[in-house]
């Protein structure tokens, strides 16, 4: 049975996370509403990043088996003519039957904006942090090289994780000004939960000098979720895109 990738983007303003629930208005819940009035049929969705309500993403993945006679190329335009303006696929392509988006080697980058001035600006609200006081963008950069690396970021996740093992690998944090905006661009082969929004808000603490860089290291070490910097607000975050080096398909 075909297996079909659905490269997904979508406005997380309006959703309860990615996430399927029943009882909630959630990304998954809506694809596979309109994957069902396409084929008939209600699709095993598996998806491969679960982001939390209000958080966007320019590259999420899901894929689905299907009998359905529509070529895997061509379900991103039937289902765009479905589904709500703020979810779009963006691309869709037949993968390997074994292909499973959680379990192959792969790498995600997220995007953390900040809108750094004193008046927000009212479209920007749903996609951006505001922070009125002044960051250090070059505190903020050095802060962020302690971040890179395999470490216990049992500090970096929420509580609530029900993920034993916190051993993540970031492979680069880039910090840099777009306007008025402060970009934290993040990129590892994992994430724990919450674990990219509370680097925003430990960066954004060292940048208004709550801190030097070199407490990072501290904090890591202290293997301690009350030893690191606030959670940023999920409004400022979007998963921009994954990577998968192992496979032949180009995210």
């Amino acid at each position: 049975m075909p297996r079909v990738l659905l490269i997904t983007a979508y406005d997380g303003t309006g959703y309860n996370g990615s996430a399927y629930q029943p009882e909630a208005v959630t990304i998954e819940g809506v694809l596979k509403k309109a994957i069902k009035g396409l084929t008939g049929h209600e699709p095993e969705l598996i998806g491969a990043s679960r982001t939390d309500a209000g958080v966007h993403a320019c590259g999420n993945l899901f894929v689905f088996d299907t009998q359905a006679s529509i070529p895997p190329d061509k379900f991103s335009y039937a289902l765009n003519s479905m589904l709500p303006d703020d979810i779009r696929i963006m691309k869709s392509m037949e993968v390997d039957p074994s292909f499973h988006p959680r379990h192959c080697n792969s790498v995600k980058t997220y995007q953390y904006r900040i809108w750094n001035d004193d008046v927000m600006l009212p479209v920007k609200r749903y996609y951006a942090w505001h922070c009125s006081f002044n960051l250090d963008i070059e505190k903020m950069q050095q802060a962020a090289e302690y971040l890179v690396g395999t470490h216990d970021f049992t500090s970096f996740c929420n509580t609530a994780t029900q993920t034993p093992d916190h051993v993540r690998t970031v492979i680069s944090v880039n910090v840099f000004r777009e306007g008025k905006e402060v970009v934290i661009e993040v990129k590892g082969k994992g994430f724990l939960y919450n674990m990219v929004r509370i680097m925003a808000g430990t960066l954004a603490m060292i940048g208004r000098s709550k801190g030097s860089p070199e407490d990072i290291q501290a904090m890591i070490e202290a293997r301690n979720r009350s030893a690191a910097g606030p959670t940023a607000p999920a409004n400022g975050l979007c998963l921009m895109k994954y990577e998968f080096p192992d496979k032949e398909v180009v995210i």
